[in-house]
């Protein structure tokens, strides 16, 4: 510790056909070399263009760089051979103590020369040397990566005093590139739903309040026969669906996720889930989805014991292994392709038993649990009496077509959290750390409100044009704004990133294919419930003989 050290020889390695292979291989697809130096990962400090004097942090160094020597058109491949680490300290003057606040890079790429026989460590090189103040500064004669020849690996480090405090040694890392767009843009997202979302609540208070004082007002007069608009479905409207099982089971599998994410994001806020504890969000995700198998369990059961389901084990069975095991065929396809690869990627054997331990010692038992507590409380009572007999439904004006009416309500909660996904893409994708979780929980707010609104409105339109199949709809309704976010995902892989290997292709549309997934189950029950009380909510105001 604060000791200088200045071209120390590391080793020298003769370049076989296989290790240059390897070597051009991993230069050309950009990979790069991490490094941790007290919990702190390696960045290589770039500058930027739009701002003097300053910079945007690269996590990591690559392995080399594609070049051509002056006069030659033929592309080489050079390999970062040196590397000056800067390592910045702030210095406790009352106690005398130093704390590392930054760990900081600049690779070159230098044809190394020495004198006389090669003796390990103790060469005296002649491109690098310490006794005759001889540092390296560029790449001038850069280091070629090819059959034969050897490459000799040196480094610097250089201790520099910082006014960083140790707490904050973080903040220069969470720094966002684009923070000016970011600011920009969820402020512009906001305003636009929370217009939408003003519009939105002024027209269906103002529209029921005057429909339930019609109908109320009708009841005393001759005209109550002639019945119209959503009044004129009561019957029918707390019919159960069709497939009306997996509905429950999507609903309960919704909540898990809606609560995982809801405490994560509180904890997020708050500040226990920093980057600094690395793998902290994904081990607080998974044991927090494993935990609200809980209320997975006791919202499909209130909901099939509304149906009149009488086989409440079967729905526990299903809400419990509908998901999680689709999710973890998905997952485990693609982990055996990394596996393949012999990439050091790949989640160990003894943590994917763990992942399933988790699942069936802990997931399994509490959604049983939960079905049974929800089971065991008596059914709710629905606000008015359903006919025994189903009514005809008539026919539908063309932008009632369940398909249009779906796709369409996808877009506006898809449109509240697209910016936000850019910046998350970016962070999962492009190696960036995402630390802006106050954004992200006022977006999730905001994704809450409008699946909820979306959902009412185009339920309220349906059951004004005397089409009473609800359920299924206001699910999918919100629900839909997971194929926005698919598409939206492979709009981004083929404009930001530059993949071109078959296996890294599958592996991202893989993954991206569970978020959406996950997406789809938490905003269609967001809707789903919205409609659900909405819906009671009506049709308990208004009087029905």
């Amino acid at each position: 510790m604060r000791e200088p050290q200045m071209c120390q020889i590391v080793c020298k390695i003769s370049v076989g056909e296989k290790e240059a292979k390897v070597l051009k291989e991993k230069i050309e697809d950009e990979y790069r070399v991490n490094m941790i130096l007290d919990n702190l990962p390696l960045v290589v400090p770039i500058q930027r263009m739009d701002q003097e004097g300053a910079y945007f942090y690269q996590h990591g160094f690559h392995v080399g760089a594609k070049g051509q020597y002056a006069g030659s058109k033929d592309e080489k491949s050079f390999i970062h051979n040196h590397l000056s680490f800067t390592v910045k300290y702030h210095r406790d003057a009352q106690r005398d103590v130093s704390r590392i606040v930054a760990f900081e890079v600049k690779p070159y790429s230098v044809k190394h020369e020495y004198e006389g026989q090669w003796n390990d460590k103790k060469t005296r090189l002649t491109t690098c040397d310490p006794h005759a103040k001889r540092i390296i500064t560029s790449s001038d004669s850069p280091q070629e990566v090819e059959v034969g020849k050897d490459i000799i690996f040196t480094y610097d480090v250089d201790f520099k005093e910082s006014d960083i405090k140790w707490a904050s040694r973080w903040d220069t890392y969470l720094l966002m590139t684009d923070d000016q767009i970011h600011w920009f843009s969820i402020v512009n997202s906001l305003m636009i739903v929370l217009f939408l979302s003003g519009m939105v609540a002024m027209i269906m208070l103002r529209t029921l309040y005057r429909d339930i004082s019609k109908y109320n007002q009708l009841e005393t007069q001759e005209e109550a026969q002639e019945e119209t608009g959503w009044k004129l479905v009561h019957g029918d409207v707390f019919r159960p669906p069709s497939n009306s099982d997996w509905l429950c089971v999507y609903v309960g599998t919704g909540v898990q996720f809606f609560g995982m994410l809801l405490v994560t994001m509180v904890f997020a806020v708050l500040g226990f889930l920093s980057p600094s504890n690395r793998g902290g969000l994904m081990t607080a995700m998974l044991l927090l989805w494993v935990f609200m198998g809980l209320l997975a369990g006791y919202s499909s059961s209130r909901l099939y014991k509304l149906f009149k389901g009488a086989e409440w084990k079967n729905i526990a069975l299903r809400t419990a292994f509908t998901f999680p095991g689709s999710v973890f065929t998905i997952f485990f396809f693609l982990n055996a392709l990394i596996w393949g690869q012999k990439s050091s990627g790949a989640v160990p054997f003894t943590t994917m038993f763990a992942l399933v331990l988790l699942w069936f010692g802990i997931s399994v038992p509490l959604v049983f649990v939960g079905s049974f507590l929800g089971f065991k409380k008596p059914a709710m009572e629905d606000p008015v009496k359903t006919n025994k007999i189903p009514r005809q439904i008539p026919e539908q004006a063309w932008y009632m077509n369940p398909i249009f009416s779906i796709l369409i309500g996808g877009i506006l909660p898809f449109g509240a959290v697209f910016i936000e996904l850019f910046f998350i893409l970016t962070s999962i994708w492009l190696h960036q750390f995402y630390y802006i979780f106050g954004f992200l929980f006022l977006v999730f707010l905001i994704l809450i409100v409008t699946c909820a609104e979306i959902s009412i409105v185009l339920c309220y339109f349906q059951l004004c044009s005397e089409d009473y199949l609800w359920w299924w709809r206001s699910y999918l309704t919100s629900g839909s704004s997971a194929i926005y976010l698919f598409l939206y995902a492979t709009f981004y892989f083929f404009t930001k990133l530059e993949i071109t290997k078959f296996v890294s292709a599958v592996l991202y549309f893989g993954y991206m294919l569970i978020a959406s997934y996950a997406f789809f189950a938490l905003t269609g029950t967001i809707g789903f419930y919205a409609c659900f009380l909405f819906t009671r909510l009506i049709y308990s105001s208004v009087k029905i003989e």
